[in-house]
């Protein structure tokens, strides 16, 4: 059961806001940017140090005191205030305790998008555990190794992913103890849902508590990284509370406001930014399931939002819907996200009557991030110069191969010029670093260490890579172009090039494979191909149903190509540049050429027609 929670519309209070209080406002950002973001960002992260012991359980236990049955959590499906919030997260830490969860033990959570959700890890982690936020997307082995990475001693399932993770189930090591949610899971221990009911939702007594402190391991958020399989990146308490408190400030969060998500809770900013942002403000949050371009903007007004969280694909789905009365017709003063494309930015906001767009760029697990507070269409953002010391970022020339900097005669780095495409890196102090300058790493130390670049311009300092290239104007906006590795990003996603190419060769038939993504009109980041070296005759539906079976949607490829060999370098990786400049049109080579039908379930034959109409926007690929 949950509380019932106020349902206060923030509609009638928001019209009260000052030009001087709203981060809105021409008083707030004018033309050439303002401070005033920048120093609420600073005021509200500067005591997490200070207080190591206040993590975010924490911050929603002094927040149910002060606000009470004021909404937190809001969907269709459950509601809780504040109190209801921190009671029921309560219950789950005392369910940890129960099943003598260590400090640092894991748990594995497969779970849609919901209030629970939240609860769940909040309580797990007030109490030292630490929760893999598995992605609901992944299926088969992916999933599986997803799990072994964590080595988790309980794996919470959803019931309405039972059948998911029972697909997963013959490759995960070990024999974590599997607990359902909401329904039945097959050799389920218990219900856990059912277990928390019965426990007492006050707050933790002396004996309960533990010394939990911002230095200590909270989750475990997946990520691709741009080399090899998906690695569990390691978020730690510090982490949680600069990421809410941080665009707490950068959007100035008030309890009036309310934030529409809909992007996965397994992600960083659907999972930590966009809920702790609003809750620590004492504003609220919207959880849809998913994301439906019909309901959007009905929602929003339903629900009466202010605030809403997006990524680049989420805008040009909107944009490219039918018009409805309700874009226009609700109250949203700032969307916050990333990847929003410049020729995207302006008709968005004209269309949707967008009054303020907080663009940003960010890594799960690294330590560079920029933020577009001036609403500049395309930049990713900058650095104000009276912090330039404390986001100590920068670009490199990129090497020949494209993959690696570039080095001096003396073996150092060399900055990129302005204007120049280079790629993103962070310094990583060699003292004790502030929560926002840390590289806290992956559970396998060397896929931590592969993303250091050390002797950057002088011996011993060390970097963080974040694979990805950008260029910064004169002005110092940077702007994202590509990036670099054995990854892309497709539907929201980080594409690890080496896990569909593993899937690829388990087939019969395929006896190499190359996987890189390549641009289609209409669609962000790049769409995955694969040139594949088979037997002949092979199957392409039987390979299409294999892939299927092993990965999630957004990882198969889209196109393939069938070829004889593959050219390779010295170390026997796939020479891909050439198979990139050539993508997916027929006319650039003799190989022939498939696109995935989903209506099919097949590989169809992609001719120049139907390349064609590719290009002119037609067929969307999906």
């Amino acid at each position: 059961m949950t509380t019932p929670v106020s349902t206060l519309s923030p509609r009638r209070v928001l019209a009260g806001r000052t030009a001087t209080g709203s981060a809105g406002s021409a008083a707030s950002v004018g033309a050439g940017g303002s401070t005033r973001p920048w120093l609420r960002a600073l005021e509200l992260t500067a005591p997490i140090p200070r207080n190591p012991g206040r993590i975010l359980p924490v911050v929603i236990d002094e927040l149910a005191e002060r606000r009470g049955q004021a909404p937190a959590l809001l969907s269709d499906r459950e509601r809780f205030g504040y109190r209801a919030l921190a009671e029921r997260a309560r219950r789950y830490a005392r369910w940890a305790l129960a099943r003598e969860l260590a400090a640092g033990e894991a748990v594995a959570l497969l779970m849609p998008n919901r209030p629970e959700y939240m609860a769940i890890w909040l309580g797990i982690t007030a109490v030292g555990g630490v929760v893999a936020l598995l992605n609901t997307r992944l299926t088969g082995p992916s999933l599986a190794h997803a799990i072994n990475l964590v080595a988790p001693r309980h794996v919470v399932v959803a019931a309405e992913l039972a059948d998911v993770f029972e697909r997963a189930r013959p490759d995960v090591a070990g024999a974590p103890a599997i607990w359902a949610h909401g329904g039945d899971v097959h050799d389920a221990v218990g219900r856990i849902d059912d277990d928390v009911a019965w426990r007492a939702g006050d707050a933790l007594g002396v004996s309960e508590r533990r010394p939990v402190t911002i230095d200590d391991r909270a989750l475990y958020i997946y990520t691709s990284g741009t080399t090899g399989l998906p690695k569990a990146a390691c978020i730690s308490h510090g982490r949680l509370m600069q990421w809410s408190h941080w665009f707490a400030g950068l959007m100035d969060v008030r309890p009036i406001d309310r934030m529409y998500n809909c992007l996965p809770m397994c992600h960083s900013v659907g999972g930590v930014l966009a809920t702790g942002a609003a809750l620590v403000g004492g504003g609220s949050v919207v959880i849809r399931e998913a994301f439906s371009a019909r309901a959007f903007w009905d929602d929003v007004i339903r629900w009466d939002c202010t605030l809403f969280q997006y990524i680049g694909e989420l805008c040009r789905f909107l944009m490219a819907a039918e018009p409805t009365p309700a874009e226009a017709a609700h109250r949203i003063r700032l969307a916050c996200g990333n990847g929003l494309a410049a020729e995207v930015w302006t008709p968005f906001e004209r269309r949707f009557r967008i009054p303020r767009v907080l663009e940003f760029y960010a890594a799960t697990e690294g330590n560079v991030s920029l933020f577009n507070v001036d609403g500049k269409p395309g930049a990713v953002g900058r650095i104000p110069p009276f912090l330039a010391h404390r986001f100590a970022t920068t670009l490199v020339r990129v090497g020949a191969d494209g993959e690696a900097p570039a080095r001096d005669a003396d073996g150092f780095c060399v900055r990129a010029a302005t204007g120049e495409v280079g790629e993103a890196i962070g310094r990583i102090p060699a003292d004790r670093p502030s929560v926002s300058a840390r590289f806290e790493g992956y559970t396998d130390p060397a896929a931590t260490q592969q993303k250091i670049l050390r002797d950057v311009f002088e011996p011993g300092d060390a970097w963080f890579r974040t694979g990805d290239l950008m260029r910064r104007d004169a002005d110092g906006h940077f702007y994202f172009v590509d990036r670099i590795g054995d990854t892309f990003r497709w539907k929201g996603e980080n594409v690890a090039t080496a896990e569909v190419a593993a899937a690829l060769t388990a087939f019969d038939g395929v006896k190499a494979a190359a996987v890189y993504g390549v641009a289609v009109p209409g669609a962000d980041g790049r769409a995955g191909m694969a040139t594949i070296v088979a037997e002949a005759g092979v199957d392409l539906a039987a390979l299409r149903a294999h892939l299927v079976e092993r990965l999630p949607d957004y990882a198969r490829p889209r196109f393939l190509r069938l070829t004889g060999a593959l050219d390779m370098t010295a170390t026997f990786k796939p020479v891909k540049r050439e198979l990139m400049r050539q993508g997916y049109d027929p006319g650039a080579g003799p190989d022939p050429l498939y696109v995935d039908d989903p209506a099919a379930q097949a590989y169809a034959r992609l001719d120049a027609d139907l390349h064609a109409r590719i290009q002119r926007g037609d067929i969307r690929v999906r």
